[in-house]
C-alpha cells in the first residue's frame, strides 16, 4: 500500500473517533468497560444482552476448569486455560522443573513451539512437525514422563541511552533435554513463547480482511521502512488458506481455530477442531463446551483508557512522531461479525495485526507459515498499562524477556529500529512522557 493510501486509511478511522484530543478513551468502542483495577480484564463486553452474558458465563466454565485424567493429557503444558491466562491477563515467563506441579496443578505458564527445517508440513504451508513431538513440546505428562525437561535462565545485557544512562535488558536461555538427558537434535527449531492477554479478541476478529490488506506493504513500496505483511495460514475448520491474525506470529486464523488448538496443544484435550486422530468421534471437550469457550473468548471487554495528564498527552504526540504508530495503528473499525455487538465498532487497539521484521535480536529462527523467524505480529497495546496490575509479576514481549516497557522498546529492531532509536536518543523527559502515555492504554 502506498504511503498516501496508508495515511488516508488511518486518517479516516481516526476521524471516526476523534482521536485528537478526546474520544479515544473508549478503547473497545461500545464494548468498553469502565474498570482499571486488577480485575479490569475479567468483564464481558458492556453491550452484551443478558442471554449473551449467560452464554459467556457458560464458556468461562471450561476455560477456568482444571482438567484431570483421563481427559487431561497424557501430554500437556498446563491443566487449565486460566492457568496461563490468570484474570484473562498475560501468562508468566516461567517453565521447567521449578514450576512443574504444586498444590494448584501444572504451573508452567509458557510453551515451546518446535518444527523441522525441511520436510512435509503438517497442514498446507505450515511448519514441519517433528516426529515424536509434533509442533509443540509438552513439559508435563500423566502416567508417563514428559516429552522434555526445560531449564530457563536469563542472560543480562547492558544497553545505553543517548544521554549515557544505562539500562539492563535480558534474554532467555533455554536448556531443553529429553527425559534420558540428551539434547534435542540440531535440526529441530524451537520458539519459546508466553501466553498473551485475551481482552478484545472478538473485536480483532471482526476487523475485515480488506482493512488488513490495505495496511499491508510487504515490499515497502512507499519506502518508509515499514513492510508489514499478512501471514496466510491454514484454517482447520474452513479447510482453506486464509488471513492469520491471532498468536505471536499471526499463525491462527480465528478464535475457533485458536481455542481448539490451545485445548489440544496446551492441555491435551481433543475437540471438534483438533480431534484425536485415533478416535475422531470421541472428544474430551464437547462441541457445546468448545462453542461456549469460543464465545467467552470473543466477548472479554476492553477497559477504558486511563485519565491523561499533560505529560501523557505529550507522550501520545511522541508516540506518533517517534514512529510507533507506523505498526501500532491507534484506531481501526470492525466489520461484520456473528456477534452483532462486536460489529462496526470504532476501536483503539494499537495494532495492525500484521507481521513485521523485528530484527536479529528477537528472531527465533523458526518460520511459521509465511512469517519468518524475524517476523512477529504487532501486539495490541490496549490494556498495556494494566498488565502488571492484573498480574504483578507479568513481563512483556513474546517470551517475557522485558521486565519494563522501556526494556521492551529496547528490543525493537528491524522495521522498528528507527522508532527504537528515536526513543533511545530522546531526552529523559520525552522518554518518561512516552511511557506515561503507554501506561494509560
Amino acid at each position: 500500500m502506498s504511503l498516501v493510501g496508508r495515511l488516508a486509511l488511518v486518517l479516516v478511522v481516526t476521524a471516526a473517533c476523534g482521536d485528537n484530543d478526546t474520544g479515544d478513551d473508549r478503547q473497545g468502542g461500545a464494548t468498553t468497560v469502565d474498570d482499571r483495577s486488577g480485575l479490569a480484564f475479567t468483564h464481558y463486553a458492556k453491550n452484551l444482552t443478558p442471554d449473551e452474558i449467560q452464554l459467556a458465563q457458560a464458556g468461562h466454565g471450561p476455560f477456568a476448569f482444571k482438567w484431570e485424567p483421563p481427559a487431561l493429557g497424557p501430554l500437556y503444558n498446563n491443566d487449565a486455560c486460566a492457568g496461563c491466562h490468570a484474570e484473562n491477563g498475560r501468562g508468566l515467563s516461567r517453565i521447567g522443573p521449578d514450576f512443574d506441579i504444586d498444590d494448584n496443578g501444572a504451573n508452567s505458564q509458557s510453551l515451546i513451539r518446535c518444527s523441522l527445517v525441511e520436510g512435509t508440513p503438517g497442514v498446507p504451508g505450515g511448519p514441519v512437525p517433528v516426529p515424536g513431538f509434533g509442533t509443540q513440546l509438552q513439559d508435563h505428562a500423566i502416567g508417563a514422563v514428559p516429552e522434555v525437561h526445560v531449564t530457563l535462565a536469563w542472560l543480562e545485557l547492558l544497553e545505553i541511552y543517548g544521554d549515557g544512562t544505562p539500562i539492563m535488558v535480558r534474554m532467555p536461555q533455554l536448556t531443553i533435554v529429553t527425559p534420558d538427558g540428551n539434547s534435542l537434535p540440531s535440526n529441530i527449531l524451537t520458539s519459546y513463547r508466553e501466553a498473551p492477554p485475551i481482552i478484545g479478541l472478538g473485536l480483532l476478529e471482526a476487523i475485515d480482511d480488506g482493512t488488513l490488506e490495505a495496511l499491508a506493504d510487504p515490499d515497502d513500496a512507499d519506502g518508509d521502512g515499514i513492510s508489514g505483511k499478512i501471514n496466510h495460514v491454514w484454517d482447520p475448520v474452513a479447510q482453506a488458506t486464509v488471513v492469520g491474525r491471532f498468536g505471536w506470529k499471526a499463525n491462527a486464523p480465528n478464535l475457533r481455530a485458536q481455542v481448539g488448538g490451545a485445548f489440544a496443544g496446551d492441555i491435551g484435550l481433543s475437540n471438534k477442531v483438533v480431534p484425536d486422530p485415533n478416535a475422531p468421534d470421541q472428544r474430551d471437550v464437547s462441541d457445546d463446551q468448545l462453542d461456549q469457550t469460543v464465545f467467552f473468548a470473543s466477548v472479554i471487554g476492553v477497559p477504558a483508557a486511563g485519565v491523561r495528564d499533560g505529560q501523557a498527552y505529550r507522550g501520545r504526540t511522541l508516540f506518533h512522531s517517534m514512529g510507533c504508530a507506523g505498526c501500532h495503528i491507534p484506531t481501526l473499525v470492525t466489520g461484520d461479525h456473528p456477534i452483532p455487538e462486536l460489529a462496526h465498532q470504532t476501536i483503539h487497539p494499537y495494532t495492525d495485526l500484521l507481521v513485521h521484521d523485528m530484527g536479529d535480536a528477537l528472531t527465533d529462527s523458526r518460520s511459521d507459515f509465511e512469517a519468518t523467524g524475524r517476523e512477529w505480529r504487532t501486539p495490541a497495546l490496549w490494556g498495556l498499562g494494566l498488565t502488571q496490575l492484573v498480574q504483578p509479576d507479568a513481563t512483556f514481549l513474546h517470551d517475557g524477556r522485558a521486565r519494563t516497557l522501556e526494556e521492551a522498546i529496547f528490543w525493537h529492531g528491524g522495521e522498528a529500529m528507527s522508532a527504537r532509536e528515536a526513543f533511545r536518543t530522546a531526552p529523559a523527559q520525552d522518554r518518561d512522557a512516552l511511557i506515561a502515555f503507554l501506561k494509560t492504554l
